[in-house]
């Protein structure tokens, strides 16, 4: 949990990275892809309510779209989660999906380790 604007800010642009590549597979028809995107964001973007939330709605969307109904649902939930739990407590590295629980740790990937201690430290990277 990271509770500092700062770290939001510095870390949006990853996160709308992702969202963004996440968006261009789903045009593509890529919904596997897509996912994998989200997941990324998701991860990059969970320890900023405002960055969790936002990966959320999109993962919520990604749900809709692909006529998901447990997925669906389980995006409600995380959402509402997400806006108003954020600052308390957030397992690191989870996918945010629906498929594994959502109190779950799981390993972040050293590509996004990266990305998440150069928004938190900046100038140490």
């Amino acid at each position: 949990m990271n509770l500092s604007p700062e770290f939001a800010r510095r870390i949006r642009p990853s996160v709308s990275a992702e969202l963004a590549e996440a968006r261009w597979q789903g045009q593509r028809g890529n919904a596997d892809l897509s996912a994998h995107h989200l997941e990324r964001a998701h991860i990059l973007g969970q320890a900023s309510t405002v960055e969790h939330v936002r990966v959320h709605a999109a993962m919520l969307g990604w749900a809709l779209r692909q006529r998901a109904a447990g997925e669906l649902l389980g995006q409600a939930w995380r959402l509402a989660g997400a806006a108003l739990k954020t600052w308390l407590w957030v397992p690191v590295g989870n996918t945010g999906r629906t498929d594994v629980s959502g109190f779950r740790p799981m390993p972040v990937p050293p590509d996004l380790r990266r990305l998440i201690d150069a928004a938190r430290h900046p100038g140490r990277h």
